[in-house]
């Protein structure tokens, strides 16, 4: 009997260390892993702040931390904008979803699509709720473009922030 449970527990190690998740591939990502400081403009009006990209856990997956600051107006009190994004793989061995967190309580389910130099994550479409597009595109070496826009119908975008980042680190 030990014989047996011995066996079974070898043969399901191995399963696990041959179907585990495979660490990510760099090749669409290296350009934007680092460091940024950025400013921009948008619905809460001219801010600026900080993010980043960081291979985690042995790099099966990217986080990427965002901090911004929006001052004060006649109009509105500063806002502060904190969020977390975490990047995986489905079956692909490309990052392909990614989970997004914020401060304000949202919480989005993206896909992730590459072109030549840009990355692009747009959300899941669910019943009356706006679908969203984030895309990061690089302008030069340390200097990428960010873009995050919203639509009722997932077609027709309307660019809600948008900004340019330089690489710190």
């Amino acid at each position: 009997m030990k014989t047996k449970l011995l066996l079974c527990a070898a043969l399901l190690s191995m399963a696990v260390l041959c179907f585990g998740q495979q660490n990510l591939p760099s090749d669409n990502w290296r350009w934007l892993m680092g460091e940024w400081k950025g400013e921009g403009t948008g619905n809460p009006g001219q801010g600026g702040g900080t993010f980043s990209f960081a291979y985690d856990l042995d790099k099966n997956i990217i986080v990427r931390k965002s901090h911004s600051e929006y001052p004060a107006t006649n109009n509105k009190p500063k806002i502060i904008h904190d969020d977390l994004m975490v990047v995986y793989s489905n079956d692909s061995k490309s990052p392909s979803k990614a989970i997004y967190f914020d401060n304000e309580g949202h919480i989005i389910n993206y896909a992730i699509t590459y072109a030549d130099k840009s990355i692009t994550f747009t959300s899941i479409k669910l019943t009356n709720t706006p679908v969203f597009r984030l895309t990061y595109t690089l302008l030069e070496n340390d200097l990428v473009n960010t873009k995050f826009e919203m639509s009722n119908d997932g077609v027709n975008f309307m660019v809600y922030i948008e900004g340019k980042g330089k690489k710190t680190n």
